[in-house]
């Protein structure tokens, strides 16, 4: 897989009779395909938790919600220690260019959750904003991604 902007972490992967890759997803406890925004979502948890101090029981991964009548799932989901949700993350793979579409998808997520961190990855470029505002939403930029405690 694609190097990533990140730092290097071990995995367990295997390839099955279908020459497909998969990777072993610590959290949702199972073998999982590995396309490249997979690679990038596994990536960026551990980043979380090893060198932001996401406790890893507090992070939910492809998590299923319903909006608007209809299924969707976030990617990443960071929970407080009362088990309410503080941060989304939207993962992309490598090669897909982050621009203001991406941003609409998780700012509509967001539009369920209404979470004050939101950032998007494509393991290549991280952003990360915070929500202010009160009346007409306003989404600051961060210079990097918060460690735990700071959200």
């Amino acid at each position: 897989m694609k190097e990533l902007n990140l730092p290097a972490y071990s995995f367990r992967l295997k390839e099955e009779e279908d020459s497909r890759g998969y990777i072993f997803d610590e959290f949702r406890k199972k073998w999982v395909v590995l396309t490249p925004e997979e690679w990038v979502r596994q990536n960026f948890v551990k980043y979380l938790i090893n060198e932001k101090s996401y406790p890893a029981g507090l992070i939910g991964i492809e998590v299923a919600f319903k909006m608007n009548s209809l299924s969707r799932r976030a990617d990443i989901l960071v929970f407080n220690r009362l088990g309410n949700p503080i941060l989304i993350v939207e993962c992309k793979a490598p090669e897909v260019k982050i621009d203001n579409r991406v941003f609409d998808q998780i700012v509509e997520y967001n539009f369920r959750f209404r979470l004050n961190y939101l950032v998007v990855t494509n393991g290549l470029k991280h952003y990360a904003c915070t929500l202010g505002g009160k009346e007409v939403p306003e989404y600051e930029f961060l210079n990097s991604i918060p460690e735990y405690d700071q959200l």
